[in-house]
């Protein structure tokens, strides 16, 4: 059966992101290098990942490379950082863009932006939000996200540079017996 997976704010091509974040690379190839590694362990061909924002920093022809080097197939979530998808041979790489979507799988509904929100739709009825945007998700930088109940961030950066798979994300959420 095929997964689903989630990934955010990788910054493909994207050097100073290493030190906005500080990442533990020592260069942007050594970055994508281990980001494609930990994507392809994961994803198989037949998987569906939806990026929640913020997939690369580069040339169309670097991203268009890019894609065909990772499994899946691939969603994406606009981010604040996807301007490269204004061309139009990298937009046609993702099954399809969009500013915002609602995943419904198993009976539930999963709430998909690059921003977090504080309030999202069928909150109140156990959907799932699913974010990027704050990277590192730092406490003292958004204090809020610490007390949104069935919300998750989907950024590799707190996700150890890898996608995250949607039964992984329901057991770090309390959720694993909803399935």
């Amino acid at each position: 059966m095929n997964k689903v997976f989630f990934i955010s704010d990788t910054h493909f091509g994207h050097k100073n992101i290493i030190k906005y974040e500080d990442r533990p690379f020592l260069s942007v190839e050594e970055m994508d290098s281990k980001m494609i590694e930990n994507w392809n362990s994961k994803v198989d061909k037949g998987d569906r990942v939806y990026i929640l924002g913020d997939f690369a920093f580069s040339d169309k022809e670097y991203v268009i490379r890019l894609m065909d080097k990772l499994n899946g197939q691939k969603f994406l979530v606009k981010g604040n950082h996807d301007h490269i998808v204004k061309e139009k041979e990298v937009a046609e790489k993702f099954a399809w863009v969009k500013d915002y979507y609602v995943l419904k799988h198993n009976k539930m509904k999963f709430v998909l932006f690059h921003y977090p929100i504080q309030v999202w739709d069928c909150q109140h009825h156990g959907s799932v939000h699913l974010f990027g945007h704050v990277h590192s998700n730092k406490e003292d930088h958004h204090p809020l996200l610490e007390t949104l109940k069935n919300a998750y961030n989907v950024g590799v950066d707190v996700n150890n540079f890898t996608p995250i798979e949607i039964t992984e994300i329901l057991e770090k959420l309390g959720l694993c017996n909803v399935e």
